[in-house]
């Protein structure tokens, strides 16, 4: 989408601008009231299940901000080579976070639901805690290669110079493709399997175990199945280049509409989805979150009361 920034009027740069900013903050505010329920909440801290859902939130907040915000400097203000960079490097190692952290919460739902007198030793939040610091190393190696490969052969002094912060146009070598092409496929396959073989694994158990537990296991494959729902919308902003070829071929006087649908869509509203796959659908973590602000909300309603009180005495 940014490539194409100098097609559009000072009006309709404005408006995208100001819509990508509006839902970007509206979603990170959703997210955010999800992630201060669960540091208010020590059960879910001591739960892998939601130490691995609070990761995927925050990383979500993390790459939705950044994109965001590279785009509208990309529409604002000349962008250094060297900051670009930075900010690219964040934002892949962040995409490519959220597939594997799918992929980790569906393993351990089937252990929960298939093998649950191991749950307890295996899933631990300690070994959770080391899950996620080895799905950011191996997100962040193809990341930190595309830097390298781009950076070998050029001088020093490309970091004074400014360029279009577009991960097509800055990494646009043919190694960049290659590498990209063969991340994308082994861990897209991988996430996929893994999303597969659990869902098939945990349906099977729902209709052997028993009817009191038939309940729970039930839960466990559909959250496993939205998961995958969450990978496709994940590979839509590894597709949106093509998409957008193909949009863009047949119509051609609407690129900058078809680029800007096509980064909505797959770059912006997918975020919310995360939260609404737990944060409402899970009874545990809803009750503690409507407690939360009904707290809080009562507490503010007081302040407020008290304020105007004091208000009203001291005018007397």
């Amino acid at each position: 989408m940014n490539t194409s920034r100098h097609q559009d009027s000072l009006n309709d740069a404005f408006t995208k601008n100001f819509i990508s900013f509006a839902v970007g903050l509206i979603i990170n505010c959703i997210n955010g009231m999800f992630v201060y329920t669960y540091f208010k909440s020590k059960v879910f801290q001591q739960d892998p299940r939601y130490v691995l859902y609070i990761h995927l939130v925050i990383n979500d907040m993390i790459m939705l901000t950044v994109s965001v915000m590279l785009q509208i400097l990309t529409y604002t203000i000349p962008i250094m080579f060297g900051p670009c960079c930075f900010l690219l490097l964040i934002i892949i190692t962040t995409n490519k976070n959220s597939p594997l952290n799918l992929a980790s919460m569906a393993v351990e739902r089937y252990i929960a639901v298939c093998q649950p007198l191991r749950h307890s030793q295996v899933c631990t939040v300690q070994r959770t805690y080391a899950l996620i610091a080895l799905i950011w190393a191996v997100s962040f190696i193809p990341a930190i290669t595309d830097v390298i490969i781009i950076l070998t052969p050029q001088p020093l002094s490309v970091f004074s110079s400014k360029v279009l912060c577009y991960p097509s146009y800055v990494y646009n070598t043919p190694y960049h493709e290659a590498q990209s092409l063969v991340v994308q496929v082994l861990l897209f396959s991988f996430v996929f399997l893994t999303l597969i073989i659990t869902y098939l694994k945990v349906l099977c158990a729902a209709q052997a175990v028993a009817a009191s537990n038939r309940a729970s296991a039930k839960n466990a494959h559909n959250t496993i199945l939205l998961h995958g729902v969450q990978l496709l919308l994940c590979m839509l902003s590894y597709i949106s280049p093509f998409i957008n070829l193909i949009l863009v071929t047949a119509w051609p006087r609407d690129s900058t509409k078809i680029f800007f649908s096509t980064f909505l869509f797959t770059n912006v509203l997918p975020r919310l989805l995360s939260p609404l796959i737990y944060g409402v659908r899970d009874r545990k973590f809803s009750s503690h979150f409507r407690l939360h602000f009904r707290c809080e909300c009562a507490e503010s309603l007081k302040k407020s009361r008290k304020q105007m009180v004091a208000s009203q005495r001291s005018s007397t």
